[in-house]
């Protein structure tokens, strides 16, 4: 069975691979000097004793690469091993090569860059005091490089510092952009996570209300329905009477079968209940059920997707959150609500749309965050419902504005079943 990866494990298994891969480029950029210093600048240096430590700290990388795709999450403490380690080797390429002396001795700023921005302060206050003992050693022992005329040391030094400032910034620069954006990343998660944990809050309220106020409906509701079965038994009711008391009683039937199940599940969303069932059978199923509920309004179906539907599971909140969107739509336009179906290998998507007003900015501003005031025409509890219902499996809904109002399901059918 596969083991879950929190945000912070992701997180810090997405800051080793961006050390790996700044590692890998330094180390070609180092190869390339030590290989190219001797012949081009005439200035000898040790190359066995310079290749061997890049070759180790190579292998090193490529392992680290190997266990980060292995699966396997690093600690805190491992990632402070990998920069402790460059800053050895970093230290071991400069004693051989001038020491303190070497202009590319700023380049341990790095390693000190990168722990204050990804350990924790305790961590990164030991990789900052390592890296000022090293330089302090260096300015003591190394070995020296042999350039004879002063002059040309002079100018070959501030060569190096200048190439040392331009890489540097250029390294820093790379690594503060790319975790300044991992953290927007993270936060932005957060953000919606509790955004989520809101919209769930609010739902379970409503649910909770919804239970009680399918209790007290069940009296008045029964009322309606002996007088309408005393209305029917009346034989002086004109005829055409006696159809609107035949719609009476079938609406009133339909709402008991709501108010039923409203009591029955307690007013939460459970997917335990689901069913598998083809794309368009059940959205030709819900259509009509919803046509009960509302027989003065219509609904254009399109089925747009490859014969055969996709199976997917569905239970009762998915049909109430389209039931919601074509109520909304109905109320807005007197034409017949355009519904259309499609799917893919991906992703199955119904588009409610109809010919009214659109939506109001209110609407495409807060829906699915809470609850809209009565006067946005009644698209308030309605869509947060769907939101909620159609967010819970692994879905979106997107509200747009498109000649009229158009709302539109994108499920995922790996993730439209529970």
């Amino acid at each position: 069975m596969p083991i879950a990866i929190t945000a912070d494990q992701e997180n810090t298994r997405a800051t080793l691979r961006r050390l790996i891969q700044l590692r890998w480029w330094l180390l070609a950029g180092a190869a390339a000097a030590v290989v190219a210093v001797p012949a081009w600048l005439d200035i000898p240096l040790p190359l066995a004793p310079l290749l061997a430590a890049l070759a180790l700290l190579a292998a090193f990388n490529a392992n680290a690469a190997r266990r980060l795709a292995s699966g396997e999450t690093p600690t805190q403490r491992a990632l402070a091993f990998q920069i402790g380690v460059d800053l050895v080797v970093l230290g071991v390429l400069l004693f051989l090569s001038g020491g303190g002396a070497n202009p590319l001795v700023s380049l341990l700023l790095l390693p000190v860059a990168a722990a204050a921005l990804i350990l924790p302060p305790p961590w990164a206050a030991g990789i900052a005091a390592a890296a000022v003992a090293l330089y302090s050693f260096l300015a003591e022992w190394f070995v020296p490089l042999q350039i004879g005329d002063p002059r040309r040391a002079t100018s070959l030094h501030l060569a190096g510092m200048w190439l040392t400032f331009v890489v540097s910034v250029i390294l820093i620069a790379w690594l503060i952009v790319r975790m300044t954006a991992s953290i927007r990343r993270r936060d932005a998660a957060l953000a919606a996570a509790r955004e989520q944990a809101l919209r769930d809050e609010r739902v379970v309220a409503l649910g909770a209300l919804a239970a009680g106020a399918a209790h007290e409906l069940g009296t008045p509701l029964a009322t309606i329905s002996v007088l309408a079965e005393e209305l029917a038994a009346d034989a002086s009711l004109p005829a055409a009477a006696r159809q609107d008391v035949a719609l009476l009683r079938e609406q009133v039937a339909a709402c008991k079968a709501i108010v039923t199940r409203l009591a029955d599940r307690a007013g939460a969303a459970r997917l335990e209940g689901a069913r598998a069932v083809a794309a368009d059978r059940w959205i030709q199923e819900a259509v009509a059920r919803w046509q009960s509920t509302r027989p003065r309004a219509s609904c254009a179906l399109t089925i747009a997707g490859a014969a055969p539907a996709p199976q997917i599971a569905v239970d009762e909140t998915l049909e109430q959150a389209l039931a919601n969107l074509l109520n909304n739509a109905a109320n807005a336009s007197n034409d017949p609500v355009q519904l259309r179906l499609d799917w893919s290998r991906e992703a199955l998507t119904a588009e409610v749309a109809d010919h009214g007003p659109g939506f109001p900015a209110p609407v495409l501003a807060q829906a699915g965050r809470a609850p809209l005031a009565s006067t946005t025409g009644g698209a308030g509890i309605g869509l947060l419902l769907a939101f909620a219902a159609v967010g819970r499996l692994g879905g979106r809904l997107r509200l747009e504005n498109r000649g009229g109002a158009v709302a539109r399901i994108e499920l995922p059918l790996g993730g439209v079943h529970p």
